[in-house]
Parts: structure tokens; sequence; C-alpha cells
């Protein structure tokens, strides 16, 4: 019967902190979707740059087994098109550090 009633106080001390709190969890909430939009941003843009680079070197690698010949050809243009697709996850990398960092 005493813990029972032990446990009757401390669940209406919780119910009426709960409150008391109640003006922090607005801030704190949109901190935590900030932190969940650049995880997301730079998880889509991983993904969307680790595909692009494997279909580029699989054209790459197609058209020198194809045309040895023209190997210097299309490695430099390859890496060109490499930079190019990584730079769009440097990018998305600077906007979540933005996201998560300014003070909004």
């Amino acid at each position: 019967m005493k813990s029972l009633f032990t446990l009757a106080i401390v669940a209406v001390a919780v119910l009426f902190a709960a409150p008391a709190f109640a003006q922090e969890a607005a801030a704190s909430t949109l901190h935590n979707y900030s932190v969940i939009a650049a995880g997301l941003a730079i998880g889509i843009a991983a993904l969307g740059t680790g595909i692009g680079q494997g279909n580029a070197v699989n054209g790459a690698t197609q058209g020198i087994a194809r045309n040895p010949g023209a190997y210097g050809n299309i490695f430099t243009a390859m890496i060109v098109g490499l930079a190019l697709i990584e730079s769009l996850c440097i990018y998305s990398l600077v906007v979540s550090l933005i996201i998560l960092f300014v003070k909004w």
C-alpha cells in the first residue's frame, strides 16, 4: 500500500512538472527538426552522388574497354565529371552545417 501511495505521488509530481518545462520544448523542437533536416540533406546528397559517381565510372570504364586508345580523353573527362558530382555533396554539407550552427 505504501509503494502504491509513493507511485501516485511521483505520478502527480511528473504531471505537474510537465507544464513547467513546456516553454523550453518549443526551442528544443526547432533544434531537433534542424538536426533531422541536416541529416536528411547530407544523406540524400550522399546517396545521389554515390549513384552518379558509380554511373560515371561505369560509363568511363566501358568506354575505355571499347577504345583503349581514348584512355587519356575519357579519364580527364571522368575526373572533371566526378569533381562536379562530388561538389553537389560538398554544397549539401555546407548547407547542413549552416542549418545546424546558425541561430534562427
